[in-house]
């Protein structure tokens, strides 16, 4: 019996998933949530197999939730629901740990493959999100992997520049003048073809060296 969790701000949404649902003998709902607090907590006291969970709800998104649940639950599986298969939302999604990634707009069979694959501890997108991550990969392979090309001070004063940190603080961390500093910088925007410390903020997001919220 896999136990199942529902997730979504849309009333109709969740009648039809729980219409789908119902009639398999193999499938338990064990709770609805509106939000992803509501989520959140079915999850702390029901312990679902698997949650379906909408990426766009009130009080607590469906990506924060999972990212909650997935630290406190790591046995939970999560199925983030979209209306879109915008590349950044999956990439997200599968960060913050969800097993799969599914639009709304999916097949009845899309959505019972992707619970069965999750209850059995694999991963599941579906077809559009799945070109998306093709996409993906293939640019990443195409493109130099981000930062090896650095030396290792250039990456250090990347960092710090992209966690906010002015020329003077960078010199004194580093241990190393301002000048220096400004060197350092002006060589890394002509290495990545970069114009202003704002991109470099960026392109220090996308390399992974640190996280968006920062």
């Amino acid at each position: 019996m896999i136990r199942i969790l529902i997730a979504d701000n849309d009333t109709l949404m969740r009648a039809g998933i729980r219409s789908l649902l119902a009639g398999r003998p193999d499938i338990q709902i064990v709770g609805e949530a509106r939000d992803g607090r509501g989520a959140l907590e079915i999850i702390r006291q029901c312990h679902p197999d698997v949650a379906l969970m909408s990426i766009d709800m009130p009080m607590m998104s469906g990506l924060e939730a999972t990212a909650l649940a997935k630290a406190e639950f790591p046995d939970v599986r999560v199925l983030i629901m979209s209306t879109s298969s915008d590349e950044e939302q999956i990439l997200r999604a599968l960060r913050a740990g969800a097993a799969g990634y599914i639009v709304k707009d999916a097949g009845v069979l899309e959505f019972e493959n992707a619970i069965q694959s999750a209850a059995r501890g694999e991963s599941h997108v579906c077809a559009s999100a799945a070109r998306v991550l093709t996409n993906y990969v293939r640019r990443t392979l195409r493109e130099p992997q981000p930062l090896m090309h650095l030396t290792r001070r250039q990456r250090e004063v990347l960092l710090l520049i992209a966690e906010g940190k002015k020329t003077k603080e960078i010199g004194q961390i580093l241990g190393i003048s301002a000048k220096t500093v400004e060197t350092h910088r002006t060589r890394l925007m002509d290495e990545l073809d970069l114009h202003d410390v704002a991109a470099l903020v960026r392109y220090a997001i996308r390399a992974g060296v640190i996280e968006p919220h920062q």
